[in-house]
């Protein structure tokens, strides 16, 4: 297992050109079986991990999450990057506190979003939000992990898809010090295209959840790294879904002969097995 130190140095290092794609594992399973596939990188999904324990997104705890990195971070020998929500704090002496206990379950990096979970006001204040990166770069500083701080603008997925504003904040957290900036919910070239323009020289992280680019696309429009959020998790449950509709309606098990066959997903794992 490489040290966390190697791979979050291995992580910046991705950063530094070019585009990659970090796909984001819901469990240790999936998280192992990306690795296989040849990715450089994952990152953990917020939403993928809560329909894991039955709950919505943003319903797990602290306590959970940080067992949750530690355990996706330790099954591999990839970089993998926390979705650590909105830090689970407002204040930011709190957000603080929180990712200097994040940074020492292996992770590599680790987001931080600016939305309340409030519909009625889904976006922290202007100031608070920037204070909030701050206090996380300061704690990943004090920590000396070299954990990677992407910063996250919601606007566009929360109900407020404001471009000035949501390049107001990616610089504002470009200033405080994150080292990636990403905003989710934004799609069109143009837009994307805009955020890479009011960030460069840091690295840009799109989030592509249907098909609506591709990588070279998204890499000659400057984008460094794209991510999937929850839609391999999404993608997972469309096939549980189909099969478990149609026992309970109809009778029938059409969808089961259409599964991968259990000696293949069993090989996934046969030589993959960590013994502690």
């Amino acid at each position: 297992m490489t040290p966390a130190s190697g791979r979050a140095r291995a992580f910046h290092l991705l950063h530094a050109s070019g585009c990659f794609v970090i796909p984001n594992p819901w469990d240790v399973g999936s998280a192992r079986v990306l690795a296989q596939l040849g990715f450089p990188a994952l990152a953990t999904t917020s939403s993928g991990f809560a329909w894991s324990l039955g709950r919505s997104d943003n319903r797990v705890f602290l306590d959970e999450a940080l067992a949750h990195l530690q355990a996706v971070a330790e099954s591999v020998d990839i970089p993998v990057s926390a979705d650590f929500e909105g830090g689970f704090a407002r204040r930011p002496e709190d957000v603080a506190a929180n990712v200097a206990r994040a940074v020492t379950t292996g992770i590599a990096g680790l987001s931080v979003e600016d939305s309340t979970g409030d519909t009625s006001d889904p976006l922290f204040d202007f100031a608070l939000s920037v204070e909030r990166i701050r206090a996380a770069r300061q704690a990943i500083d004090d920590s000396g992990t070299g954990v990677l701080l992407t910063a996250r603008s919601e606007g566009f997925i929360v109900g407020r898809p404001n471009l000035d504003e949501t390049l107001r904040r990616l610089k504002a957290y470009d200033e405080a010090g994150a080292d990636c900036l990403y905003a989710p919910g934004i799609r069109t070239m143009e837009e994307i295209a805009a955020v890479v323009r009011a960030v460069a020289p840091k690295p840009v992280n799109v989030l592509v959840g249907s098909d609506f680019a591709t990588v070279p696309q998204l890499a000659a429009a400057g984008v460094r790294r794209i991510s999937v959020g929850g839609a391999l998790a999404r993608a997972a449950w469309s096939g549980f879904l189909e099969a478990a509709r149609e026992i309970a309606e109809r009778g029938t098990f059409t969808g089961l002969a259409r599964a991968v066959p259990f000696d293949t997903v069993n090989g996934l794992f046969a030589s993959d097995v960590r013994l502690r």
